[in-house]
Formats: C-alpha cells, sequence, structure tokens
C-alpha cells in the first residue's frame, strides 16, 4: 500500500488532532518539523500543568497537607501510568524513576547500576553510530573503572552501512562469556529506522541485560516492553507531548539478569508540574492511538522520500531500498535527514525557514565519525499535514 492510500483513511482523524495543537494552529504560516527535536503539546497537557500549579502545587513526599498529598499521588500514579503505556508484564516488580530527560536517564542507568557490576575483563556492547547520549555515558563508565585499576572492554554494535541497522548476522560472533550488558537504540535518531531490537535478545541470549533509547519511539509509535524484551527504557517526556525537563526510566528488575534498579544519591525535589504533564500526554497519545500515529507518520515519511528520490541534488540518509511509497522494505518511522550536493546543511535549513519550514540542520548528535558532516532532519507528528509535505517538497525542487 502507497503513502497516499495509508493517509486518506486517517484524514478527518488528524485534522480533528492538529486542531488540539495551540502552537500549530496559532501559526498557520509555519510548518514545525523538528518533533523528533522536541515535540509541540496539545491543549490537555497544558492545561494538566496550569491545573497542577493552581490547585495543588507542592513538595511530593515531604509534607502531609493535601496540597503535598496530592503531589506525592500524582507521582505514585504517573510512575504506574509509565507501565501501563509501556504494556509492563510484570508492574508489581518493575519500577519507574523520573529524570531530566533520555541523557540523564542513561547516564543514571550506566552510572548508578552497571559500573558496579562489572569486573576485570568484562565487555559491553554500545552502539557508536546512534545518538551521542547513547555512547558517552558507557564510555564514562569504563574511564571511572579504569581509574580504579578495572578494565573493560568497549565494543561497538555492528551496522549494516546499506540499511543503517544493526547487523544481527555480525552479532552472535561479537557475543562471549563475559559480555555483560547491552545498550541499544529503539528507532534511529537520523535515519528513522526501527533498529530490531528483538533480534539483538536473540543473538545475546536471555540473560544479558539490554538498555534501550526509547527517545524516538514513544509517543510515535507502539512501545510493548514485554515483545521487546529489554530490561531498561529511557526516554524523554517533552519528545512525547510532555513538558521539557521530564523523562523516565523503565526498569524490568528482573533477579536473572541483574539487581534491581536503585538510583544512587539522595533524590531531591521531582519536577512535579513536568510530571502532571507526562501523566495528561500518555493519557492524550492512549486516546489518539499510538498505532494511528505511527502509520501517518511512517506515510507522511515515505511521502517524502519518495518524492526526493526523484530530485538529482540531494542525497537521502539511510536505507536506500526503502525510499519508494510502496518500499515492501522497513520505511522510516517520521523521520528524513537529507542533503543538498551543493548547498551546505546549514544554509539549506536558512533557505527552508524564509519559506516557513522549521526542520533541524547540523550534525544531528551523531555519535562516531560515520555522519559527523551536517545534515537536514525533517521530523513530523500527528499535527503535520500530506500538504505541508508536499509543499516542502515543492521548495527542495525548486533549489534543484
Amino acid at each position: 500500500m502507497g503513502a497516499k492510500e495509508e493517509l486518506t483513511p486517517l484524514t478527518a482523524w488528524q485534522r480533528e488532532l492538529r486542531q488540539q495543537f495551540p502552537i500549530i494552529t496559532g501559526h498557520p504560516a509555519l510548518a514545525y518539523l523538528d518533533s523528533a527535536a522536541t515535540a509541540q503539546k496539545p491543549q490537555a497537557v497544558l492545561d494538566a500543568a496550569h491545573t497542577y500549579l493552581t490547585t495543588s502545587n507542592a513538595n511530593a513526599g515531604r509534607g502531609t497537607y493535601p496540597w503535598a498529598n496530592r503531589t506525592t499521588e500524582l507521582v505514585d500514579r504517573t510512575r504506574q501510568r509509565v507501565k501501563e503505556f509501556l504494556g509492563d508484564p510484570a508492574p508489581e516488580r518493575s519500577g519507574v524513576h523520573f529524570v531530566g530527560g533520555t541523557t540523564e536517564g542513561l547516564r543514571t542507568v550506566a552510572r548508578d547500576w552497571l559500573a558496579s557490576r562489572l569486573t576485570d575483563g568484562d565487555e559491553i556492547l554500545v552502539p557508536y553510530a546512534d545518538h551521542q547520549a547513547n555512547l558517552d555515558p558507557w564510555l564514562e563508565v569504563q574511564r571511572l573503572l579504569a581509574e580504579r585499576g578495572v578494565g573493560i572492554r568497549v565494543r561497538g554494535l555492528p551496522y549494516q552501512t546499506e540499511s543503517g541497522d544493526y547487523d544481527h548476522r555480525a552479532l552472535p560472533g561479537m557475543i562471549g562469556p563475559r559480555t555483560r550488558f547491552v545498550a541499544a537504540t529503539h528507532i534511529h535518531h537520523v535515519y528513522g529506522g526501527d533498529m530490531n531490537v528483538h533480534r539483538l535478545r536473540e543473538a545475546v541470549g536471555p540473560h544479558v541485560p539490554i538498555c534501550l533509547d526509547a527517545a524516538q519511539s514513544i509517543g510515535h509509535l507502539p512501545v510493548s516492553v514485554a515483545e521487546l524484551d529489554v530490561d531498561f527504557v529511557v526516554f524523554s517526556g517533552h519528545k512525547a507531548l510532555a513538558l521539557p525537563g521530564t523523562g523516565a526510566v523503565w526498569a524490568r528488575n528482573s533477579p536473572a539478569r541483574g539487581p534491581r534498579f536503585r538510583p544512587g544519591g539522595w533524590q531531591g525535589t521531582p519536577n512535579t508540574v513536568g510530571i502532571a504533564s507526562l501523566e495528561a500526554a500518555l493519557d492524550w497519545l492512549e486516546a489518539a492511538g499510538t498505532d494511528r500515529i505511527a502509520r501517518w507518520t511512517t506515510a507522511l515519511a515515505a511521502r517524502m522520500t519518495d518524492g526526493l528520490r526523484h530530485l538529482a541534488p540531494y542525497e537521502i540518509l539511510g536505507c536506500q531500498a526503502s525510499l519508494a511509497a510502496d518500499s515492501a522494505v522497513q520505511r522510516r518511522h517520521g523521520i528524513v535527514s537529507l542533503r543538498h550536493h551543493d548547498i551546505p546543511s546549514d544554509d539549506l535549513g536558512f533557505i527552508l525557514f524564509s519559506h516557513g519550514f522549521m526542520v533541524r540542520a547540523d550534525s544531528l548528535c551523531q555519535a562516531g565519525a560515520d555522519e559527523k558532516s551536517a545534515a537536514v532532519r525533517v521530523s513530523v507528528h500527528a499535527y503535520n499535514t500530506v500538504e505541508e509535505i508536499d509543499r516542502l517538497l515543492d521548495v527542495l525542487a525548486s533549489l534543484g
């Protein structure tokens, strides 16, 4: 089925959702195409933050008066809401810890859980061509342990250069008796592809913990921790329609794969208004349907790659076999990154804004040396329209 056929049945649904985003409807001449960096907020999320701040703003777990009690209940309730949203198969055992975002969450897993479990000669596998935030924490663990005289080996996950996916065929040869941990990404922030984490589990076996950077999947498509069989899911609230400065670490806490996750140090005041917004965002996403959001954004991305592949001046990053709208190969989950052969990407970003398009134009925080040169990234959400994509393609074509 082509992108057009997939989009048509959802048009009325999308039109109704779009009207719920004040910043979108308030700027009809602008097209916001940077949702992989941060998503816009529906009115329900803005209302939840306002209601919390004007009715029960207090510290959680510190007082016994009604406002404090309601805030404590909010934090506890949202922990359970995160578990429900992720399809947690064992919520009585798992844990949810609120953090400032994905970067902080991954670093918390690295420093407060992984570091104490590694001994001299152990190995970990990490993604050297994903987001910088999913590489630096694991390298930091290696440095910290080296200062204590403990040497661990950090190995890079192998990639299939033709698809941008992990090379699952090469993985079994990299797994050994000292493999203790794998860090991976769910949806790639540059290429937009699903990294097929279930194949990682098949390769590493049932006992090696896997930590998943889900910054580009939570809020964009259905995520089931029961199906993924990972041990940590880390995500940012601001990419999932909630306010900036909030995120979560979900921990499976499987006894077979290590001790219970307990963040170290004294836990100070949580971002309670952010947590209120996260609860509202998860409710909104569930009502809207993450399956329909995924269908819409994937079809929009397919419409864009299908148009771009006919424009000779452009290079589309990622899998080249999945550019056609009717491609049978896995298509991009709402993220399309590109370069013009003659126009520098930062200049192209300015040009596109002059036509009313807001896109990302830089090195995209990619780790490693593969994609250090700048690119333009177009990323969509439920509030974006077919007309915006078609108009963008027309502008790009005019620059040829």
